[in-house]
């Protein structure tokens, strides 16, 4: 039923995309080509995701969202302006009919110059979309941030963090790009190297192929991780409970294999010059209906609110629920989760916007509140739509500073 539901819907839409084309060019080829493109695409979305064959969010199955996507967006805009325009088309034919006795109810023509608008700002997600697809997905920007404590020990002022999260590697298909990215992580010779989470879409497999890459990722601090929602393999279906709790195993021995530190719920000291700061890892907390196995007392049991923390946990939602409320009193949290939707517009220091924050308040870069400060990784995979538009991949490099921030 949910199929036929939103196959009408997309049929429906295409009506008011076809009477876009129509309305603006006279040549018929152009629309039957359209609609032609556009059925192709539902119908590989449908054989896609109802074919029987479980690829998760990967291969052909990330490709068939992608196109799919990239026309239904335009579509919605196509929707707004042509129904708005028959409201008020309907408003104008009826009121002849009441302010002339005896005219017939005729809907008045549609406006050429509202078509060629609507198609031209169309164009603008449907180029985008495709640009992030080819391009977007693989273009990694390094983000670097000062952060100013008076809590800080003085051996750590300067110290360097890199930070990445949602790796999602069973998305991966270009082993160039994500070496490109891989290096330019290890590129920012930083002292400590932290991952938060979603090292997979599904399953521990996916990663045999990156696993020796992304062990080339070293930090004279080490290199630490958690587990993301992802991680745990829910949104498969595995063939027997063992077999869902074999794959998590291996999967916590891939990051053992690359020499990543997994932190469960628990938490290390990082020593510099006779003084330390303490790293807290906790496995996924997420609002909603996400999992909830982060233990954030176990994590930081013996820790006091005079000790420097610095914490990883994946969703973002946990800091808001959680932990900037806590009387621990952790000063830095890194996360990720959110992709930044892996859409939307940044101009930076003046303006960021994307679907995603009307879902989580905290989505990508630096807040601080009550204190307490968390960075939201934008994340360096992409999971489900193969690409990004405006919100690119992330390397985080954030430096700690002893004393109060700058005016």
């Amino acid at each position: 039923m949910r199929w036929i539901i939103f196959v009408v819907v997309y049929v429906l839409l295409d009506i008011y995309a076809y009477q876009v084309f129509k309305t603006v060019s006279r040549y018929s080829w152009i629309y039957y080509i359209y609609l032609f493109l556009s059925l192709a695409v539902l119908a590989n979305l449908l054989y896609q995701f109802n074919s029987g064959e479980d690829d998760g969010w990967a291969g052909a199955r990330s490709y068939a969202v992608g196109f799919f996507l990239v026309f239904f967006v335009p579509k919605l805009i196509f929707f707004l302006l042509m129904f708005g325009e028959d409201i008020v088309r309907l408003f104008v034919g009826g009121g002849r009919k009441l302010a002339i006795s005896g005219t017939d109810f005729n809907l008045p023509s549609r406006r050429k110059f509202l078509s060629q608008i609507a198609l031209g700002l169309a164009a603008i997600p449907f180029a985008s979309m495709l640009y992030g697809m080819y391009k977007g997905r693989y273009d990694f920007r390094v983000l670097k941030y000062t952060l100013y404590f008076d809590d800080l020990p003085d051996a750590f002022d300067g110290y360097r963090i890199s930070q990445i999260s949602d790796v999602h590697s069973g998305s991966f298909d270009n082993p160039e790009k994500i070496k490109y990215g891989v290096d330019l992580l290890r590129e920012q010779d930083s002292d400590v190297v932290f991952f938060t989470g979603d090292l997979v879409n599904d399953s521990a497999a996916e990663m045999e192929d990156w696993k020796d890459l992304f062990s080339t990722v070293k930090a004279r601090d080490g290199v630490y991780s958690v587990l993301g929602n992802h991680d745990y393999g829910d949104y498969k279906n595995w063939p027997s409970a063992a077999a869902k709790r074999e794959n998590l195993e291996t999967l916590k021995q891939t990051h053992a294999e690359m020499g990543w530190n997994l932190m469960l719920n628990e938490h290390r000291f990082l020593e510099k010059n006779g003084q330390r700061i303490a790293l807290v890892g906790v496995e996924n907390w997420g609002a909603g209906g996400f999992k909830k196995n982060g233990d954030l007392d176990k994590a930081s049991e013996g820790l006091t609110a005079k000790d420097f923390k610095v914490l990883l946990s994946h969703d973002p939602s946990h800091w808001d629920e959680k932990v900037r409320k806590d009387d621990k009193h952790f000063q830095l949290t890194l996360s990720g989760h959110t992709h930044g939707m892996q859409f939307g517009i940044e101009i930076p220091g003046w303006f960021q916007w994307s679907p995603v924050q009307y879902r989580y308040k905290h989505w990508a870069g630096i807040y601080e509140e009550m204190g307490r400060v968390i960075n939201v990784n934008r994340g360096f995979g992409f999971l489900a739509y193969p690409g990004r538009v405006g919100i690119w991949p992330e390397i985080s490099v954030i430096e700690l500073k002893k004393g109060p921030k700058p005016a």
